[in-house]
């Protein structure tokens, strides 16, 4: 199955979040991650989410989206043409036989330690999914303890934007 991301633009208002993800529930739809968040007009807030299917559940997907009537815009993100970024917050096992290799998979990663004590670190990892994907499982060896992650913050390149018209 082929991973996808779409951003939908919708109404700020109680309950559209729970209309769009009862949607996905309905319909069966299996969602990876999410994000949201208001927009630089308070009227709307941006919904992006990461989900997988073929070409056929993904246009069930945006035309059931669509059907809301709280959403005023859908776009499928095309990963050529979008700026993503996802925040990991990690906490390693700390112990003096691993700690250089944990660092030095920091300074690869462009990472940074966060809080250091003598039990664990925690290191805040900004980067698209694959980066992200490939830091934890880097990581997996060192012993793990936590993991909180975001779901995919993406912006299309260019002047494109979710929103054709200048809606405010």
């Amino acid at each position: 199955m082929k991973r996808f991301t779409v951003a939908i633009l919708v109404n700020n208002q109680f309950g559209v979040l729970n209309r769009v993800t009862s949607m996905f529930r309905r319909r069966q739809f299996n969602i990876s991650a999410l994000t949201v968040s208001e927009t630089e007009s308070s009227k709307y807030s941006r919904i992006t989410i990461l989900s997988e299917g073929d070409e056929i559940t993904k246009q069930q997907l945006i035309n059931q989206l669509y059907k809301l009537p709280d959403v005023v815009s859908v776009a499928e993100l095309d990963p050529e043409e979008t700026v993503s970024r996802e925040l990991l917050l990690i906490k390693v096992e700390n112990n003096a036989e691993t700690r250089p290799d944990v660092r030095a998979a920091v300074d690869a990663f462009e990472a940074k330690i966060v809080d250091y004590n003598i039990q664990s670190m925690v290191i805040q990892m900004v980067g698209d999914s694959r980066k992200t994907d490939d830091f934890i499982n880097l990581m997996l060896s060192y012993g793990i303890m936590e993991i909180c992650r975001t779901g995919v913050v993406a912006l299309e390149r260019g002047a494109s934007t979710i929103r054709k018209v200048t809606l405010f």
